[in-house]
């Protein structure tokens, strides 16, 4: 059976009233006469059967009955009013929480989040440092930015971007050890963010698989195996998406012409039913927008790269990678 509720405009009257223990004041915020505010209120008494105000010298003062209506009543239309704000700015304000790659967080996403702030200041994002697959059902998680092969099941997912993997070393290492050719790399240390699946493909490509066998620290992502890189501990594999910018600021170098595709990909995942909510597709949207503006700038050439001998066409190289 239904629920009787008092009609909404006496209600409001009643609300108004209240607030400002005066009728005046109160016909004035709803914009209607003061006898319109009587009315209603007299109607809202008549149709509860007990009386809401009574005078006290030129204010009124709320009954016990309107002491305890007043509450609910308030706490009714606030709670109309923010869902009212939340429809009308549903992608501008509340929280966000985003389960990303470690390395490209930190080389990629973290270094443009001004302009996501600047956007949508009353965003209130939480990033985490994860590629773990469970971070799409995770209730606490909303969206996901992720190294794999898609192949994620009963979710909503779409390719952000490809990569193409190439070694990085620091200028100090380079300089002190110099890699004229792929076999200078028998004289350096291989750091891998993998478990050197990569590192494989990438000396398959440069007819070097016996250097397979030489000095070699494994990190626990792609994004430790690049800052032990800058730090000078060796060689990593970089990619055309997260170590371009430590290729710009000369921090990292890419010695050799030759690029390999990454095997996986990133893609932008996420659990179906938040797809469609309107702060997760406003972060998704900016993801693909500075992704395509990364796409339209022009990479300055990378000076000191020697081209590596090879059994197939190179590919090109820009950046520097990230990965799993």
């Amino acid at each position: 059976m239904a629920k009787r509720l008092p009609p909404l405009n006496p209600l409001r009257a009643f609300e108004a009233t209240a607030r400002h223990a005066s009728l005046t004041k109160a016909a004035s915020e709803l914009s209607v006469t003061h006898g319109a505010i009587s009315h209603q209120i007299k109607a809202l008494e008549q149709s509860l059967g007990v009386k809401l105000f009574e005078r006290a010298g030129q204010r009124l003062k709320l009954t016990s009955h309107g002491a305890e209506l007043l509450p609910a009543v308030s706490a009714a239309f606030d709670g109309i009013a923010a869902a009212t704000q939340r429809m009308t700015r549903p992608a501008s304000t509340g929280a966000l929480s985003v389960s990303c790659v470690p390395a490209l967080l930190s080389l990629w996403m973290i270094p443009r989040l001004g302009s996501f702030t600047s956007q949508y200041p009353d965003v209130r994002l939480t990033l985490i440092p994860s590629n773990d697959g469970r971070d799409i059902r995770a209730a606490h998680i909303d969206l996901c930015l992720h190294y794999g092969d898609g192949g994620w099941t009963d979710c909503w997912m779409r390719k952000w971007s490809g990569l193409e993997l190439f070694p990085v070393v620091s200028p100090t290492l380079i300089n002190n050890r110099p890699i004229r050719a792929v076999r200078d790399l028998a004289d350096h240390v291989f750091l891998h963010g993998d478990d050197g699946r990569e590192w494989h493909t990438w000396l398959a490509a440069a007819d070097g698989l016996d250097l397979e066998r030489g000095r070699r620290h494994y990190l626990g992502d792609a994004r430790m195996a690049t800052e032990a890189a800058v730090h000078g501990h060796g060689v990593a594999l970089g990619d055309t998406v997260t170590a371009s910018a430590l290729l710009a600021r000369g921090l990292l170098i890419a010695p050799f012409s030759l690029s390999v595709p990454a095997v996986d990909d990133f893609y932008v995942v996420c659990r179906n039913e938040m797809k469609s909510t309107p702060i997760v597709q406003v972060f998704i949207d900016w993801l693909f927008a500075e992704k395509a503006l990364d796409d339209g700038r022009v990479g300055a050439p990378v000076a000191g790269r020697i081209g590596a001998r090879r059994k197939r066409p190179a590919l090109r190289v820009v950046g520097a990678r990230t990965g799993s």
